[in-house]
């Protein structure tokens, strides 16, 4: 279940966020990419949990496996 991911318009531009807060699912996953340790990840952000890591790593696992189909006009 990914219960920790919102969308709020008024929040970084309706990008997905972990908890309603100013942190993006797609920034957490950038770091994990660069290389950065969950505890490193932790340390700079102490107001998230390591569950949070963990969504957001499936939010978007789950986003690539998305088929987009193009809307064809009436």
């Amino acid at each position: 279940m990914i219960d920790r991911i919102t969308f709020n318009p008024e929040v970084m531009g309706g990008k997905t966020c972990l908890r309603g807060m100013r942190v993006t699912a797609g920034m957490i996953v950038g770091l994990v990419a660069a290389g950065r340790a969950r505890a490193e990840i932790l340390k700079l952000y102490p107001y998230l949990e390591d569950k949070d890591i963990t969504q957001a790593l499936s939010y978007a696992a789950w986003r690539t496996e998305e088929i987009e189909l193009p809307l064809i006009p009436a």
